[in-house]
């Protein structure tokens, strides 16, 4: 299969992502391999296991976890310590500088599936800024078949954009710190 059947016909145009670097769609296990050692983001152990250094972030930043407020889904949450409220606005103006950091940029994308069972299946796009991260996207979620027409129609229920190296402005953002999670409802359907 050419790299071009493994492009979705529904890009990145829908969050606004736009003028990145090279864009890895759906890249198979050995390729991230390919491009985590190339990249030194990692070295390969005994027998064949990647192994990387996650830095200063070590686990999930669990004070600096968010759910945008949402008309659509405000209702549907259990607000509180654990489900914070974030600003609609705030998050869309924190986006655009993180989709304004992306330009440039190198991204890894997967487009897999959460759940066995098809009936309750979500698809999921998974967008890294590490090969090594969409290894383990990889690893998590079930694979899409390989097959043309299925990588073609494939559209996200769910997107997930992971960029560490971007931070967050405590001060004009509102988070605790420059790390966060932050989760809209970027449903198509």
């Amino acid at each position: 299969m050419e790299i071009k059947d493994l492009v979705p016909d529904y890009n990145l145009d829908y969050l606004g992502l736009h003028d990145l670097g090279y864009v890895y769609w759906n890249a198979s296990t050995p390729e991230l391999y390919e491009h985590a050692i190339r990249r030194y983001e990692g070295q390969i152990a005994h027998l064949g296991p990647l192994v990387v250094n996650m830095g200063q972030h070590t686990g999930r930043a669990a004070k600096d976890k968010y759910i945008v407020d949402e008309p659509g889904t405000t209702d549907d949450v259990w607000w509180g310590d654990v489900n914070v409220k974030y600003p609609e606005e705030k998050f869309n103006r924190l986006f655009k500088r993180m989709a304004a950091y992306m330009r440039g940029k190198t991204v890894f994308v997967q487009d897999c599936y959460a759940g066995a069972d098809e009936q309750y299946r979500e698809s999921v796009r998974v967008i890294t800024e590490y090969a090594w991260h969409n290894l383990f996207a990889r690893n998590i979620f079930i694979q899409q078949p390989r097959e043309r027409e299925v990588i073609k129609n494939f559209v996200p229920d769910f997107t997930v954009v992971h960029c560490p190296n971007f931070n967050a402005d405590p001060e004009e953002d509102s988070t605790h710190e420059n790390t966060f999670e932050c989760c809209p409802e970027w449903r198509v359907g």
